[in-house]
């Protein structure tokens, strides 16, 4: 066999090795050839193929120039050679590599596939979309580029169109586990999240040591609440990658979830330990601590997530709760301004006139105050209004429509208006939460003159009559809104068992909508009265619950607007609070600074609840006393 011909069979056995995957193998077969015939450009090219599929790159770039000296018009040279440039991340120069291809032979679709990568790195999306849109128009089987296209779809939020290239690659190649994953990510954007759970198990199934496919499962299992599938699929995840951050970050949330707090710290610490700068670690790790009470680490913990990423929002709203739960009101109102990064609050107006920031400036000024979000919350904080018509201010207040008859008794010269609307004319704004920074509130000057709510007299009378006067009438309420991001704070109607089998005691519900269901299972000899089908079922909230409210010798909450309310009225209320509660409650105190006739009974440690009731029988016994000789009006 002459050399020419020899040549040409080791280069035949490169190109079917090459296409085999058999990389090395095909160097060999290359580099024979080249033995024989040293100067063949296809040969240089096919070599530097293999050199690049095994992350040799600078040997590859080596011999694509090699293969382009010998000859300049070397369409496929310029295009390898663009690939290898864009693996090395010398992005520009991969661009000009095929910007020659290209210019060479105008039909290379894998040049303008390469140029679109090059380009989507660059974040040129819109240049890379039509190089991939040329490249299909030139080789419509092209499954890469459709996969790729999906990719840069993916990023503009043109989701429904990112699924359709997804689908066409797989179409093409159905065992193409990386587009079923993307397909699946797409989908969990779109929150089709059954439809990309089974994306996700498609990737599986096709590579079952597809730890991304892993970790994005347990996302969509997360986002659809099945923590305990989440968790396992986050473990595979790290099983198959053990460096995995993310995934050790998303399974300590899911552990957090699931209240394993000590376990969710040890994976943010691990996802640490693998990312050093991990700010949202950082800053979940400081949720887990703060929940475990464990106070100071959770501050240090915060601070290192805001070092690693000042603009990290949610992290400076997260430590301000933190500040203000142990008293800084100083620092912790400041911060928790941020609170507008969280998705569930409003964000304030946008207005050309001022944002409030100091209360001084108000007197002869018309001031707007707006709700955020919660009954609760306007409840408690709306007596600032009150305080703003003492400073000289003409006060109008943007409320939810339900609640406008109760506010209406803070003062006769207070305005009233819908939610979402403005009036006329106003000097400045203030959405409502933000009213104890531009008051400068510390904790030893909290206003706290009540009632500042009141009840309808007629409306007192009436439930008086059907209430009656006989017994210790408590009202109660066990459970919160499910609509609340705030876990932990309601506890089963069951805890008031004790108290209900004690002598001349009345339990009286306030409670309404979430919740009620319990009251259809309770054992027989738990009595708890209710109000019937007309107590508080107009337009307006709250109205007779105020008027009941008078009528009662003490209200039992858990931490909602119920307590708010109760304390407004200047009613006798107790609540029972979770072992860290919110910010609002403090620590480690009885009583609370916003509500005089307020007491507060604490959780001795996480989810239990029987500490908290325990002291409760206990005082309630001694109130018991003071009630039978009369001293309790």
């Amino acid at each position: 066999m002459d050399v020419i011909k020899l040549a040409s069979a080791h280069f035949f056995e490169g190109l079917d090795a090459l296409n085999r995957g058999r990389f090395k193998a095909a160097e060999e077969s290359f580099l024979k050839s080249l033995e024989l015939v040293p100067d063949r450009p296809s040969t240089l090219c096919n070599l530097s193929i293999a050199y690049a599929k095994m992350e040799r790159y600078e040997e590859a770039l080596v011999i694509c120039n090699k293969a382009i000296a010998l000859k300049p018009d070397f369409a496929e040279a310029y295009t390898n050679r663009g690939d290898v440039l864009y693996w090395m991340g010398l992005l520009d120069d991969a661009i000009e590599s095929c910007n020659k291809a290209i210019s060479l032979r105008p039909d290379s679709a894998t040049a303008y596939s390469i140029r679109g990568n090059s380009m989507k790195k660059l974040r040129r999306l819109d240049e890379a979309l039509a190089n991939y849109d040329i490249a299909i128009e030139l080789k419509p089987d092209f499954y890469e580029v459709y996969f790729n296209r999906g990719n840069v779809l993916k990023e503009f939020k043109r989701l429904d169109e990112a699924l359709g290239s997804y689908d066409k690659s797989i179409g093409l190649k159905p065992n193409f586990s990386a587009a079923y994953l993307n397909r699946g990510m797409a989908l969990t954007e779109l929150k089709r999240l059954d439809e990309a759970l089974v994306s996700y198990d498609k990737a599986i199934a096709l590579n079952p040591n597809f730890a991304e496919a892993y970790f994005n499962r347990g996302n969509a299992l997360t986002e659809l609440k099945r923590p305990d599938e989440a968790l396992v699929s986050y473990d595979k995840a790290i099983e198959l990658n053990p460096n995995f951050a993310e995934a050790y970050f998303n399974r300590g949330n899911a552990l957090k979830e699931f209240r394993r707090l000590g376990e969710a710290l040890e994976s943010y610490d691990k996802a640490i330990a693998l990312k050093p700068s991990y700010a949202q670690a950082y800053g979940n790790r400081g949720m887990a601590l703060t929940e475990l009470k464990r106070l100071d680490e959770a501050l240090v913990s915060y601070d290192k997530a805001i070092v690693l990423k000042p603009d990290h929002y949610v992290t400076l709203w997260n430590q301000a709760n933190l500040l203000l739960l142990l008293g800084n009101f100083t620092r912790g109102l400041k911060q928790y301004e941020y609170r507008g990064s969280r998705q569930e609050f409003s964000k304030h107006r946008r207005h050309k006139l001022p944002l409030l920031l100091d209360a001084a400036l108000i007197k002869g000024k018309t001031l707007l105050i707006y709700n955020e979000l919660y009954f609760g919350d306007m409840i408690q904080f709306c007596r600032y209004a009150i305080l703003a018509e003492h400073k000289g201010a003409k006060v109008i207040i943007s409320a939810q429509n339900n609640l406008h008859d109760l506010l209406a008794t803070l003062s006769p010269s207070i305005e009233i208006i819908p939610e979402k609307t403005e009036p006329n004319r106003f000097d400045y704004h203030v959405p409502l939460m933000s009213l104890p920074l531009a008051f400068h509130t510390e904790l030893e000057t909290i206003p706290a003159n009540v009632p500042y709510l009141h009840s309808d007299k007629a409306r007192v009378a009436r439930w008086n009559q059907i209430i009656g006067d006989h017994g210790f009438k408590i009202g109660i309420c066990w459970q919160g809104s499910n609509l609340s991001e705030e876990s932990g704070r309601s506890f089963p109607l069951m805890e008031f068992g004790k108290l209900s089998q004690m002598p001349n005691v009345r339990l009286i519900s306030l409670q309404k909508y979430d919740g009620i269901d319990q009251l259809e299972r309770l054992p027989s000899n738990m009595k708890i009265e209710r109000l019937g089908d007309e107590f508080d079922s107009g337009p307006q909230a709250f109205l007779d619950t105020a008027a009941v409210m008078e009528n009662l010798d003490l209200v039992i909450t858990c931490d909602t607007a119920i307590a708010h309310l109760a304390g407004a009225l200047a009613r006798p209320t107790w609540v029972a609070l979770k072992y860290v509660p919110d910010w609002r409650w403090f620590l480690d105190r009885n009583d609370s600074p916003w509500y005089p006739t307020m007491r507060l009974f604490r959780q001795d440690k996480p989810e239990h609840w029987q500490s908290a009731f325990e002291k409760m029988e206990l005082a309630i016994m001694d109130l018991l006393k003071s009630f039978q000789i009369g001293e309790i009006k």
